[in-house]
């Protein structure tokens, strides 16, 4: 199953956009535990049966969709994350034969948000998702600007590599 490789993006409040340069990125409780948070969303997708998840760096905040509910999601804060215990509440769960996305490239879209997150204190990732059953990435800026893209056309673009 291939969904469509159509780049979207969308410009946000222009309220916010206007004091855009009045700000700068605060650190949060996901910033001072990425590698953490990181994990535990890689290991969520790839062996407990989420296959969308929205990581909330600024708010401390994971929404997650699972294979066998995937009318409803879930809310789970920061102390959850942190705490190690997500992974009871989730039992194992194969990873999907038609996933778009392989389990090995879960890791460097997630490791690209990280950059993303910290790579200018102004502009920077606010939340950002994978969905690996259709492939499809979303990541939501501090200038409130959203883009959606196809994940193997966000590793391949230089435009969202801080590097």
């Amino acid at each position: 199953m291939k969904s469509p490789s159509r780049y979207l993006q969308i410009q946000g409040d222009p309220s916010i956009r206007d004091f855009l340069f009045e700000q700068s990125r605060v650190t949060s409780a996901f910033d001072d535990n990425m590698d953490k948070v990181l994990d535990t969303v890689e290991k969520l997708m790839s062996e407990h049966g989420v296959f969308h998840a929205q990581i909330h760096f600024s708010s401390g905040q994971i929404n997650l969709w699972l294979l066998n509910d995937p009318f409803n999601y879930s809310v789970v804060v920061q102390e959850e994350v942190l705490s190690g215990e997500l992974f009871d509440l989730y039992p194992p769960n194969p990873y999907p034969e038609y996933a778009r996305v392989a389990k090995d490239r879960i890791r460097p879209v997630l490791d690209r948000f990280r950059g993303l997150r910290g790579a200018d204190p102004i502009v920077y990732l606010r939340s950002g998702s994978l969905n690996v059953i259709n492939g499809r990435v979303g990541l939501n800026f501090s200038c409130d600007g959203a883009h959606y893209l196809d994940y193997e056309e966000f590793l391949a673009n230089e435009n969202y590599s801080p590097d």
